[in-house]
C-alpha cells in the first residue's frame, strides 16, 4: 500500500520487516506493530526514537487499515517510496567483470511473481533484477515485499526502457540465458555452455562469466525480438503432462542450476 500524501510504501510481514530493520534501518520512517512483536523490533524502535521518528503499538484492525492488508503479521514498516534507478553501463560492467548473476524480467505478469522471484534470487545469491519500465505490473509494492520475505534487501533493482535493446548490449558482456518451452537446448546443458564461454574469452577468465537469466510472461513467453538478443535459449524438460511451470518455479530451477556452477 502506498501513502500518496507522504510518498511512503508499507512493508508488512515478519520476515520482510525484520530484513528491512536489519539491513536497511535507515529506510524506515515509521513503525506500527502489535505488542507481541515489540521484542523482535526493539533495536529499530530505539533507532527510530534516536532519529525522532515515531513507532506505535497497534491492534490488528489498526494495522490492517495502515497497510490495507490482512497479511500484516503484526508489523508494518513505512519506508520512502522506492525509486528504481535506470540500468547504467557502469552497473553492467560491474556485473560482468565480477561474475555476478542477475535476472531480466519482461512482462512477468504481476507483483506477486516479482516478489516470489526476488525471494528465490536472494536465496541463490543473485545481485541484480532488471525490470522493463513499461511493465506496469512489475512494481515494488507492499505485496511484492511481503512475498519476497526480505529478498529485496539483498538485491539491486534497475530498470530499462527496452528489454531487447538492453540485451543486445548485455550479451556482449554477459551470458544471457533466455527461456522457452520449445528450446532445443536444456537446462542441463548450462555447464557446457558456460565452459565454452570461458574457453573463448580473451584473456581467459579466472571466474565464470556474469550471467543474466531472462524470464518472460507465463502465457506468452519471451517475445522473439527479446529471444533473438540472448546468448542462448534453454528449456526445462518435463513429462509433457503439463505444458510448463509457472515463471516463479522456472526461475528457482534455473537459479539453482546457475548457483551450482
Amino acid at each position: 500500500m502506498r501513502n500518496k500524501l507522504t510518498d511512503e510504501l508499507a512493508i508488512c510481514g515478519m520476515n520482510a520487516a525484520l530484513a528491512a530493520a536489519e539491513y536497511h534501518p535507515e529506510k524506515i520512517n515509521r513503525l506500527f506493530l502489535r505488542e507481541d512483536r515489540l521484542k523482535s523490533f526493539l533495536n529499530i524502535c530505539r533507532q527510530l526514537a534516536e532519529r525522532k521518528r515515531p513507532y506505535k503499538i497497534c491492534n490488528d484492525e489498526e494495522l490492517e487499515k495502515i497497510c490495507k492488508s490482512v497479511h500484516h503479521q503484526g508489523i508494518v514498516a513505512m519506508i520512502e517510496e522506492p525509486q528504481i534507478a535506470p540500468m547504467s553501463m557502469e552497473d553492467l560492467e560491474l556485473w560482468a567483470n565480477s561474475g555476478k548473476t542477475g535476472i531480466v524480467l519482461h512482462s512477468i505478469g504481476n507483483d506477486h511473481n516479482l516478489g516470489a522471484i526476488a525471494r528465490a534470487a536472494a536465496f541463490f545469491d543473485v545481485h541484480f533484477i532488471v525490470l522493463n519500465e513499461g511493465d506496469s505490473e512489475e512494481r515494488l509494492t507492499t505485496s511484492a515485499y511481503r512475498i519476497a520475505e526480505g529478498g529485496f534487501e539483498h538485491l539491486e533493482i534497475r530498470k530499462v526502457s527496452d528489454t531487447a535493446a538492453f540485451l543486445k548490449d548485455a550479451s556482449r558482456r554477459l551470458l544471457t540465458i533466455g527461456t522457452d518451452t520449445r528450446a532445443r537446448q536444456r537446462i542441463g546443458d548450462l555447464g557446457t555452455i558456460v565452459k565454452d564461454r570461458q574457453s573463448g574469452s580473451r584473456p581467459k577468465a579466472k571466474t565464470r562469466p556474469g550471467i543474466a537469466l531472462v524470464l518472460g510472461n507465463e502465457e506468452t513467453g519471451l517475445p522473439k525480438k527479446v529471444k533473438d538478443q540472448c546468448s542462448c535459449i534453454l528449456r526445462i524438460p518435463g513429462t509433457g503432462n503439463i505444458e510448463s511451470l509457472n515463471v516463479t518455479q522456472a526461475a528457482a530451477l534455473f537459479l539453482h542450476a546457475i548457483f551450482e556452477l
